[in-house]
């Protein structure tokens, strides 16, 4: 029994992962302070979630707090107020994945038919800017061009013609938060696409203009395909988001006039759980986001493993 032990203990101790960890001892010891790191403020909050299953109280704390099972789901499952921040959430995304996807890679094939290379990188430039201003800024940048009195109105009013109120009426709001999201993001969206187009083969550019082709032709028949993988994937990662419809730039747009509009998940969840305190509720619609998420990026993985046989993972 004793030989047994020692010879199991031989062969874990002789394992492979055991052999890489003896041998490359100093690279593992510096993944250590990565590891700590994601498991305090990665796997530790995990208890938190607890929260959504209780009625929480400050003073007593998560563990003291009483068991409500799932009273906190079916108090926003049954609330009108979070089926239409629901469908708020969905509407704006559906919106900006519809409209805003195609952007950044029309305009990447675009610029890579820029010849003129000092033009080319000033665009580049000019259109990368505005992913680099937080929401605070470009959101006041937005409402000195669309607010009552902004540059909009201003050439509006002037030319004899009634101004619009972009910030307040619930049939303009969605459209400016499409277009500012376009306008803030393409820049830096087209970047991936650019770098896919960078690694198509020249090669087959050359025999398609040897064959005759036209740009359009070339464009066609070999950028695209050539970039078919990462919009691929970029789709996926922006299906699985459908419940991400942009805090920071909602919440640096909206007022009460467009609520019934433009409250998505996550201006409600900032009400209920940090102005209201209601952190049960807020932790139950995060975890409700979190699931529905998670659904939906492996659903999506799937359809893509069988339409064009590869995936994420």
């Amino acid at each position: 029994m004793a030989s047994l032990r020692a010879g199991h203990r031989s062969t874990k101790l002789s394992s492979p992962l055991w052999s890489n960890i003896k041998r490359y001892k100093f690279m593992y010891i510096l993944f250590i302070p990565a590891i700590i790191y994601f498991i305090i403020f990665s796997y530790v909050p995990f208890y938190g979630l607890t929260i959504a299953f209780k009625k929480y109280m400050a003073f007593q704390g998560i563990w003291d707090s009483p068991w409500v099972g799932l009273d906190n789901f079916r108090y926003i499952f049954s609330s009108e107020k979070f089926l239409t921040v629901l469908k708020n959430t969905v509407l704006i995304h559906t919106y900006a994945l519809i409209f805003g996807f195609p952007i950044p890679i029309l305009f990447a094939i675009l610029l890579n038919e820029v010849k003129n290379q000092l033009f080319k990188k000033t665009i580049q430039t000019v259109t990368y800017f505005p992913h680099f201003l937080s929401w605070v800024v470009f959101a006041g940048i937005v409402v000195n061009f669309v607010g009552p009195t902004g540059v909009i109105n201003t050439i509006l009013v002037n030319l004899g013609m009634q101004p619009l109120n972009f910030l307040t009426d619930t049939e303009l709001f969605r459209p400016m938060l499409i277009v500012t999201g376009i306008i803030k993001e393409f820049g830096w969206g087209a970047i991936i696409y650019l770098a896919a187009i960078s690694g198509i083969d020249q090669e087959l550019y050359e025999a398609a203009r040897v064959d005759g082709a036209k740009r359009l032709r070339q464009i066609w028949h070999i950028t695209l395909p050539g970039m078919r993988p990462i919009i691929i994937l970029m789709f996926v990662l922006n299906l699985a988001s459908i419940l991400d419809a942009g805090f920071d730039q909602v919440f640096n747009l909206y007022n009460p006039a467009v609520y019934e509009v433009a409250d998505i998940i996550d201006t409600y969840v900032y009400r209920v759980g940090i102005q209201s305190t209601d952190y049960s509720i807020a932790t139950a619609v995060g975890i409700f986001k979190g699931v529905v998420g998670c659904v939906l990026i492996i659903s999506a993985n799937s359809m893509v493993r069988k339409w064009e046989g590869r995936s994420l993972w």
